[in-house]
């Protein structure tokens, strides 16, 4: 985080939106004081109360009611202090008999309940709350909306953190717009919630230009699983018989053929394509690539296409099947990798053990008693 400078005054609710990632939490962490920054100052001037994100603040092994008691005494509150406010705090959260039930049986909106609960009755100057609201339920919200505006009414200062822009919109007097650790704009909960729309609308459209982009040259396919460095991409994929017409049902001899073509995005020099079959539970049954055939491909400039096709005789045992290619780099390295890609069947007359049915021949005689071997 960097370049962030912002004052927030006494009663206000100052709103902090922004995309997953962009340092919200990590800023209430700051003025908070779990985290110390690097560099520059976070001042905050009286007592700070923070409910962040499920799972901090409360100890899960001790009950609900310990919990208020620990808490209270941590921001300085005495134990008739604590006994004082306690049944406000217990009414507000309401989770009847679980009170008294240690924290790890709660669910998340029972752990809200008590912690936002105790966060707003131990008289804090300053309220931190980051996407607390987000696991409550309807009736709990509305809730902890109109106690929003009584501690606004209080001179209650809130730095709120919440992805529900119609929120902000609600209890904001100001907001702030961050975005890769930097502060974007801050201003009224209105222009800062329309600036933010506007660049998520933006982030849509890109994304939307880049996948029409990519899939106006190139085939979309349901493979399992896709990775590599985009070296190059594979473009199409075929599987056919051995008169190149497509098809999935093969029939033991047949010639399997399997074409793939690739586009180059960047140079390349003796790529390298590979096949690889698996039977229906995922163990690999068979597999070669252009290297092991010894199949020198030469080099490749971005935009170019290479087309390689494997021909194999079906030589499987009667079978589910799966096909995966992948194009690589002569070390190995994964350019193009699609897991599965397809799927074919073999049928055969004959039953043999196992996943091949090689070309068995069977040779006997029938030797008399005397002769020995």
């Amino acid at each position: 985080m960097r370049d962030i400078s912002f004052q927030v005054n006494s009663g206000e609710v100052y709103a902090i939106m922004g995309p997953n990632g962009s340092g919200k939490s990590t800023l209430l962490q700051i003025v908070s004081g779990i985290l110390q920054p690097t560099t520059g100052r976070a001042l905050c001037s009286g007592r700070v109360a923070a409910l962040l994100e499920l799972g901090a603040g409360l100890n899960p092994e001790f009950t609900g009611r310990e919990n208020v008691f620990l808490n209270g005494e941590i921001i300085g509150f005495s134990r008739a202090e604590i006994q004082r406010i306690f049944p406000q705090i217990e009414s507000f959260a309401d989770i009847g008999r679980f009170i008294d039930r240690p924290v790890k049986e709660y669910s998340s909106g029972m752990y809200v309940r008590l912690a936002f609960s105790t966060a707003i009755h131990v008289e804090p100057s300053i309220l931190i709350v980051d996407e607390a609201l987000a696991v409550g339920d309807a009736v709990f919200s509305a809730r902890c909306i109109q106690k929003f505006d009584e501690l606004r009414q209080r001179g209650v200062t809130v730095l709120l953190v919440s992805h529900d822009l119609g929120l902000i919109k609600r209890l904001a007097t100001r907001a702030a717009f961050l975005l890769d650790g930097r502060l974007v704009t801050e201003g009224s909960p209105k222009d800062v919630v329309n600036r933010y729309v506007g660049y998520i609308l933006d982030c849509e459209r890109d994304a939307q230009a880049k996948q029409e982009e990519k899939s106006a040259d190139t085939r979309s396919f349901n493979c399992t699983f896709r990775h590599g460095d985009a070296t190059s991409r594979i473009i199409d994929v075929r599987l056919t018989n051995g008169a190149g017409e497509p098809i999935r049902t093969f029939r033991r001899s047949d010639v399997i053929r399997v074409l793939v073509r690739a586009q180059f995005d960047g140079a390349a020099s003796s790529p390298v394509v590979g096949i690889l079959i698996r039977n229906r539970i995922g163990v690999d049954v068979f597999g070669t690539n252009t290297r092991l055939e010894q199949c020198e491909l030469g080099r490749f400039e971005p935009g170019e296409v290479m087309e390689v096709e494997f021909e194999l005789d079906c030589l499987l045992s009667r079978g589910e099947y799966t096909l995966t290619v992948a194009t690589q780099h002569w070390d190995g390295r994964s350019q193009d990798w699609l897991d599965e890609v397809m799927d074919f069947q073999v049928i055969d007359a004959k039953d043999v053990a196992g996943v091949l049915n090689l070309n068995t021949r069977v040779h006997h005689n029938r030797l008399s008693a005397a002769r020995s071997l």
